[in-house]
């Protein structure tokens, strides 16, 4: 076996790309990667050799973050309001920075995939995402080859059903993104509806710890009006929002005067109109990205 030391840089980017689409979680996915590193280690010293170590890391990865999204499922099923992904910024030094960045990373996406079983979300990202075969997948996973064809049916029919649509043009998902924070900046709704797609949804993550919306808002003119009044709240807080790459997608970090972070925008935009936006405010799912503010106290100074 390839010596893990020398390795270690070289696999971590692919493991913690299983593990964080798997869990949703940044520091879940360091917790998986980390211990995938010492049982591998551990099966090193032991004598066992594997002829692929990208493929070996994947099944322990794998297999380890479906065990951890098993254990996770009951504190989510009593989550307060909408469960949302902790953020990757793309100008952070996390190392989940050098993972690609593709749709399938998007918050919208992942929000999708929570919908999925521990194991229809490993065949279906297996598949999908990191093209391996059924013979490969059914062996990481552990079931029949024929079962990993029909959970992939199945899994595959269900994410249809719900994904979400994509601009396909970054430069325009950019010149839009400018533009709706410039609205956001302005408390504009009028501005804002206009961006907004007829169907747009809002959610809001903030964990039962801050104060945000337990239920997705739907529609332009809510959604507009909504969000001219987190706007003329951040302005009066004091905060800087400072526009960003947030899983892929057009976003910004929000920070408190002293540049804490206090929540983390992302949209989603497609045909011309922003159809998503997500907005993360449990400081719990932050911390990776530095210091964390304290949105409570600021909403009590006003």
């Amino acid at each position: 076996m390839t010596d893990l030391a020398v390795a270690h840089d070289d696999l971590r980017p692919l493991m913690f790309s299983v593990a964080y689409r798997m869990l949703g979680s940044v520091s879940e996915a360091e917790d998986v990667v980390q211990e995938a590193f010492l049982r591998m280690h551990r099966a090193s010293q032991s004598g066992t050799r594997a002829d692929n170590p990208e493929a070996y890391a994947t099944t322990v990865t794998t297999r380890l973050a479906i065990d951890a999204l098993r254990s996770a499922r009951h504190r989510r099923e009593q989550y307060v309001g909408p469960w949302l992904p902790e953020p990757l910024l793309a100008t952070d030094d996390d190392p989940a920075r050098r993972v690609e960045l593709t749709e399938s990373l998007s918050t919208a996406f992942l929000v999708v995939l929570e919908t999925l079983s521990p194991v229809e979300r490993a065949v279906f990202l297996l598949r999908e995402v990191f093209g391996y075969g059924y013979g490969e997948i059914a062996a990481i996973v552990q079931r029949s080859e024929a079962n990993c064809r029909q959970l992939m049916t199945r899994a595959r029919k269900h994410i249809e059903e719900r994904r979400p649509r994509f601009e396909p043009s970054r430069d325009h998902r950019d010149e839009l993104a400018r533009t709706f924070f410039a609205a956001l900046d302005d408390g504009d709704v009028g501005a804002l509806e206009r961006l907004l797609a007829d169907d747009v949804e809002f959610q809001g993550d903030g964990g039962g710890i801050t104060a945000a919306v337990r239920k997705p808002l739907t529609g332009a003119l809510q959604v507009a009006r909504f969000l001219a009044n987190l706007g003329r709240t951040g302005a009066q807080l004091g905060a800087t929002v400072t526009p960003v790459t947030v899983n892929g997608q057009p976003g910004a970090r929000v920070s408190d005067p002293d540049g804490a972070v206090i929540g983390v925008l992302s949209l989603t935009i497609a045909d011309g109109r922003v159809v998503g936006v997500h907005n993360q405010i449990n400081p719990e799912k932050l911390h990776h990205l530095g210091p964390v503010g304290d949105l409570n106290a600021l909403m009590e100074q006003r």
